[in-house]
């Protein structure tokens, strides 16, 4: 377990100055707090000799009233340096967990649930931050303070120390005993927060689909039995700690019953005097806090130890994909040439893609028509590397793809996907998302282009209507619509379109279609849909079946091959329109 805390020495060491400053600060207060028995002593010793005398009275409170100063100002000092240095331990290890989780590809999403990941970027740094912190304010204050209280006691009165200690090593073979039980099941309470936060997440993203299927009880149910099965873990982990402080308590309540027999005799056969009793008295109750500190220490090293460990699996996962060293930023004219590509997936036995060949000029429309599951996403997801194509099949002006700087070469392509994103922000937040600096005319004429300016005028807010989570409140077309003008507004060499006009009626698609092909004149652009309307302006085209091209042509010569795919589709699509 303490092996994991090797991720966090170099932030400690770069805040060592802080945690020096707060553990001297600490031994400060606890020395103050050693102080205030000895004045109680003197005190106690003047009332039972009946020699009251003011001035000795006022130097021990005056004395005690410094004390008390020095104390509070040194733990707001402890506090201040360790528990701030903590915190931003924490920002900073969630920030590296972000950006990591952003270079990590898709195939990591698709092994790990949003809701675990959520949990252990904020449930489980709060365990880390409070192992890089209170857990050493436990550790130092209970070991300092138990060396000095012993020493106290031993240096008062060695025998009575010697029979007042016999309890305390039962405390530490019950702490030591319980921490790995601790460890074990604060992992479990972990992972069903997980797995709670993970279903919290799927059914309100999904409560469109909850509602219109009528399967509230359903997501009702898995939710109360995750949270009663979190609630278990959590009751199993309270059951062992919550056995610690009685416990601590119990063998400290000892030590009190031992000293009042044997310290009580030694008063009354006047070895001690009653001060020295009430002294060491305090000194006991005092050393309450460093057993139970013993015990907090345990607990929350081993809950920081089993957090770390399920925020190391995730910083130790590579990304599939990753850019070449020394990797080549040309300029890039748009020419694209595919050779020979077959690409399979990882753990499918039929391959998505087999020996696709294709040439796309620089300024020239590709168009792309396939049944789904065809291979088309597939093929252009291959284009930017958000999946990875084997070396030597996809060369962008003539360059193999994988040679090229990553983050330059997805520079290069504006991609309206499938699956139409969009953040809960303003339409207009929306469009500007991908410009270096959202200008207002740009984003005005790229929705022109897209025709969703005539739908904003009819939003609440205009431009800065929130369009909530993924734009849940926008309809399927408008939605596209914002994608579209997303990417344009972007102004890159090279647009992808994956079916980005399915949701949109034929005399929109019309609109946007002869706006965008005059807008992105000379620029190349890929194309795919299951409308020939929306291919027929395509240079070139191509049809995929099963992963392979069974066509491809201009859109004059595939219609005119009446066998083919391409003329059927076009057919069906024509007496769809004629009905």
């Amino acid at each position: 377990m303490l092996k994991e805390y090797r991720t966090l020495l170099p932030y400690m060491k770069r805040y060592r100055r802080a945690y020096i400053a707060g553990v001297l600060m600490l031994l400060v207060t606890s020395g103050g707090q050693l102080l205030i028995p000895q004045f109680i002593r003197v005190a106690v010793d003047m009332i039972a000799a009946g020699e009251i005398d003011l001035r000795k009275v006022a130097t021990l409170m005056g004395g005690l009233i410094g004390v008390a100063i020095v104390i509070g100002v040194a733990r707001f000092g402890w506090r201040y340096f360790i528990h701030g240095a903590s915190r931003r331990i924490e920002k900073e290890l969630r920030d590296r967990l972000f950006n990591h989780l952003l270079t990590l590809s898709s195939s990591f999403y698709g092994r790990n649930r949003i809701g675990d990941l959520m949990a252990r970027a904020t449930n489980d740094m709060n365990a880390i931050r409070m192992a890089s912190g209170m857990a050493l304010v436990a550790l130092t204050d209970g070991i300092m303070m138990t060396i000095a209280i012993l020493t106290i006691l031993f240096i008062q009165n060695p025998g009575l120390a010697l029979i007042v200690i016999i309890p305390l090593p039962f405390i530490t073979f019950l702490v030591l005993g319980l921490g790995k039980i601790i460890g074990k099941r604060f992992r479990a309470v972990q992972e069903g927060f997980s797995i709670l936060s993970d279903q919290s997440q799927e059914a309100l993203s999904g409560v469109r689909v909850i509602k219109s299927f009528v399967k509230h009880n359903y997501f009702l149910e898995r939710f109360r039995n995750a949270n009663e099965d979190y609630q278990d873990r959590n009751m199993r982990l309270v059951r062992i700690w919550g056995m610690f402080f009685p416990m601590v308590t119990f063998f400290s309540g000892i030590t009190s019953l031992l000293l009042l027999r044997f310290g009580g005799e030694a008063v009354v056969l006047e070895d001690i005097s009653a001060g020295d009793f009430v002294a060491t008295l305090s000194y006991l109750e005092m050393m309450i806090w460093p057993m139970l500190g013993m015990g907090f220490t345990v607990n929350l090293i081993q809950r920081g130890g089993a957090s770390l460990a399920r925020v190391n699996q995730i910083l130790s996962e590579e990304p599939d994909i990753t850019s070449p060293d020394n990797g080549v930023q040309p300029e890039v004219a748009g020419d694209i040439r595919i050779a020979n590509l077959s690409y399979t997936y990882p753990g499918s036995p039929v391959p998505a893609l087999k020996n696709v060949s294709i040439e796309v000029a620089a300024g020239n429309i590709l168009g792309i028509l396939g049944r789904t599951g065809s291979g088309k996403s597939t093929l252009l997801k291959l284009l930017p590397r958000l999946l990875d194509p084997p070396r030597g099949t996809v060369f962008l002006d003539d360059i193999d793809v994988r040679d090229y700087d990553l983050n330059w070469l997805r520079s290069q392509f504006a991609m309206v996907a499938q699956d139409t994103f969009l953040f809960s922000q303003s339409v207009r937040d929306n469009i500007g998302y991908g410009m270096e600096h959202p200008d207002e005319n740009a984003v005005l004429r790229v929705a022109e282009i897209s025709t969703i300016d005539r739908d904003v005028e009819n939003f609440p807010a205009g431009w800065d209507t929130q369009i909530g989570e993924r734009g849940i409140t926008l309809s399927g077309g408008q939605k596209q619509r914002v994608s579209i003008s997303r990417a344009l507004a972007t102004g890159r060499g090279i647009l992808v379109f994956d079916d980005a006009l399915s949701a949109v009626d034929t005399e929109t698609e019309e609109r946007i279609l002869n706006q965008l092909l005059e807008e992105r004149r000379g620029k190349t652009s890929i194309i795919v849909s299951h409308r020939v309307s929306t291919l027929k302006n395509a240079d070139r085209i191509v049809v995929l079946e099963h992963g392979t091209i069974v066509q491809h042509g201009t859109h004059a010569e595939l219609i005119q091959d009446e066998d083919g795919f391409y003329a059927e589709i076009a057919a069906l699509q024509r007496l769809e329109e004629e009905d």
